[in-house]
């Protein structure tokens, strides 16, 4: 297990910078297997040291690039895959370890296309929004995955929230749940856009 202050989304990148000794022996260790660790996010704490407090929702992150570096740092290059559950947080030796189960969205119902619509519509203009404030953000002509189900894990992943709120995004029991709170998230992003830029 890997827990940082970032949440990982399903098909999301997530670049790692790997320099602490007990991360270090877990890359060899997931190296050496099927290339998986989870990511999960630390709610409270540092990600360097321990004593830290988890979530109990991430991802599974696929190494898909590994370089260790002359001085023992790795540098990594992962992509979210599929969401997990932490049943247990066991002793963190050598490496953070847990036992999880991966915990897959319900089939969405009839109405969910029309739901991501929605989010989709409300995510362009929030982006386009965000670019008229001057923030950094994605264009709003990003380009998101077909699927209906992963394009809503690629809208929270580029949209201007806090890694709370992405928590709570992730989190979500289903499809409709998450199309429902990123669609008021998203519309609180546009209000205090709109006030800003109103002056």
């Amino acid at each position: 297990m890997f827990p940082l202050g970032t949440v990982l989304f399903p098909s999301a990148v997530l670049p790692l910078h790997v320099f602490e000794p007990r991360y270090r022996a877990l890359v060899r260790a997931c190296l050496a297997g099927d290339r998986e660790l989870g990511v999960v996010l630390i709610e409270r704490g540092s990600e360097v040291g321990g004593g830290d407090v988890r979530s109990d929702v991430g991802t599974v992150a696929h190494i898909v690039q590994a370089e260790e570096l002359p001085d023992g740092r790795w540098g990594l290059v992962t992509v979210g895959a599929r969401r997990l559950r932490v049943d247990a947080w066991l002793p963190d030796d050598p490496y953070p370890l847990a036992d999880v189960r991966d915990w897959p969205d319900p089939d969405p119902g009839p109405g969910y296309v029309a739901q991501v619509d929605d989010v989709l519509g409300l995510l362009r203009r929030v982006l386009a929004l965000s670019a008229e404030a001057g923030d950094r953000a994605a264009p709003a002509t990003v380009e998101l995955s077909d699927d209906p189900v992963l394009a809503l894990h690629q809208v929270a992943a580029v949209a201007p929230l806090g890694v709370l709120d992405r928590q709570h995004v992730l989190a979500a029991p289903s499809p409709e749940a998450r199309a429902e709170l990123l669609l008021g998230l998203l519309a609180d992003a546009e209000e205090v856009l709109r006030l800003r830029l109103r002056g």
